[in-house]
């Protein structure tokens, strides 16, 4: 699976995806992760992407003919209709725009972004936000990482890179692990222990050291309820 990134600010980006899983997934050719920076498609010698917004206001706005040059050079960017796999044309890649106006991401987002399977490109919003003809023109979907706003969308593209990256094939070390986690079959995941089995007074669960896997998955999906209950009973 492969993932355009167009920000500003690629640097704030190379420290997450040159570590850890997803690293190891981009060596083994699992996903792909490009980086594009608008300022590369300025046409003045300041490299110049925003300007002051028409009718006043505080900040700038990215411009829409910027982003639309850059956007324009990713593959297939915008290459007609979607694929038709008949003909074995390629389908054109979702356009995603982080935004604290969009859509709030959550995991079954992310399962049917990783289900599309082949591309996505995420633009990082800075400043005011971007001017709407391009999001008209060239976006199919804002999304959202929460209530809050923040510098600029680096952060929550890395979020959507690495939460869809968990559901491609080859990404986790062992792939039964999504589908126990968080959020699968909406409820919160139930407490877990290691060693040691005391630890400053407090014990490990019994049936966790019973050996007995009805008994404990049993507990598990108990435990999994009563959490989700307390903490996101919106999820039940």
């Amino acid at each position: 699976m492969k993932f355009t990134l167009l920000t500003l600010f690629p640097e704030k980006l190379k420290g997450i995806l040159d570590s850890g899983l997803l690293a190891k997934a981009r060596e083994k050719g699992v996903i792909d992760v490009e980086l594009i920076n608008p300022r590369d498609f300025a046409e003045d010698k300041h490299r110049t992407v925003d300007a002051a917004v028409f009718g006043g206001g505080p900040g700038m706005l990215l411009r829409a003919d910027v982003l639309y040059r850059a956007w324009s050079s990713i593959e297939n960017s915008n290459g007609g209709e979607e694929g038709d796999d008949q003909n074995g044309s390629k389908k054109s890649p979702k356009t995603i725009l982080l935004s604290p106006q969009g859509l709030a991401f959550d995991h079954r987002l992310a399962k049917e972004f990783a289900d599309l399977g082949e591309h996505l490109i995420l633009i990082c919003g800075h400043y005011e936000g971007v001017d709407q003809r391009f999001i008209d023109e060239c976006v199919d979907l804002e999304i959202s990482i929460g209530d809050y706003v923040l510098t600029g969308g680096e952060l929550p593209a890395a979020i959507i890179v690495d939460a869809v990256s968990r559901f491609v094939p080859g990404v986790l070390g062992n792939e039964a692990s999504v589908y126990e986690d968080s959020f699968n079959g909406d409820r919160l995941k139930y407490p877990q222990y290691t060693r040691p089995a005391e630890w400053r007074g407090r014990t490990v669960p019994e049936v966790l050291l019973s050996g007995n896997h009805g008994r404990i998955k049993d507990w598990r999906e108990a435990e999994s309820l009563r959490r989700t209950r307390a903490r996101r009973p919106d999820l039940i």
